[in-house]
């Protein structure tokens, strides 16, 4: 995890002010390659989600990493809290989701980068936004971490299994096979449903990793080897899909 201290952004939303983790190539949007936005994790804007952000800027990318529960005072949860984190996941709505992507693109967009010019990767329930982020407008790429709501939907959105035919924007998705709230059969539903889209798809799954396999502030769950491939993977499918200026 980086160690450096994260930077922070007030988006206006329709529902106020919406904080954002920050993170710039060398310290100046200008220089950035794209931009992308970071869905967080059911825990919050966590210290990993934020590394997540540096680390996209050290690869070249202006990177927001949007609070989605700004509307109840932006929480972050220990990893272990999910009697606080579940309330605050089913406060979530379509309408605020909608809100809350519109804003952050906006807030891209503002800064010089056109939706074409912008990814979207998102872990844990972030990673269903991002697959859903990908059927509302041709973003650059999309990318999908782990994310739930495969078979039945979430925050009054559809199942990915439904949403996937509707993708506009080319998506990538990431799972593995223990992970015992998303079962493998849904995944190849998953896929082939995505396959059906009219834009470039693909889905890895990695048979030793478990939910959140890319969290290495979760050492009972991190994978080193799934997380290294999936980080890369993540790059070469914004490399591939998000035009240079």
């Amino acid at each position: 995890m980086s160690a450096a201290v994260p930077e922070y952004v007030d988006i206006p939303t329709a529902d106020g002010v919406m904080p954002a983790v920050i993170a710039a190539p060398s310290g100046a949007a200008g220089a950035a390659r794209g931009a992308v936005v970071v869905v967080q994790e059911a825990f919050g804007v966590t210290p990993h989600i934020a590394s997540i952000s540096q680390r996209l800027a050290d690869a070249g990318w202006l990177a927001i990493a949007p609070a989605l529960f700004h509307r109840n005072g932006s929480p972050v949860f220990e990893y272990d809290d999910f009697a606080g984190l579940i309330p605050q996941m089913q406060a979530l709505t379509a309408a605020g989701l909608d809100a809350d992507l519109d804003a952050s693109f906006e807030f891209l967009a503002q800064r010089g980068f056109a939706a074409n010019r912008c990814g979207i990767v998102g872990f844990c329930m972030g990673g269903a936004v991002a697959l859903y982020a990908g059927t509302r407008a041709p973003l650059g790429a999309a990318v999908t971490f782990y994310g739930g709501g495969v078979a039945v939907g979430r925050f009054g959105l559809a199942s990915l299994i439904d949403l996937a035919p509707s993708l506009v924007t080319p998506w990538l998705g990431l799972y593995g096979d223990l992970d015992k709230g998303i079962p493998v059969d849904d995944v190849e539903v998953l896929r082939a449903g995505a396959l059906t889209a009219a834009v470039p798809n693909e889905i890895v799954r990695y048979a030793d990793a478990d939910h959140g396999f890319n969290c290495d502030d979760r050492p009972a769950v991190f994978n080193h080897l799934a997380a290294a491939d999936a980080w890369s993977r993540t790059l070469a499918w914004f490399d591939q899909f998000i035009p240079a200026p």
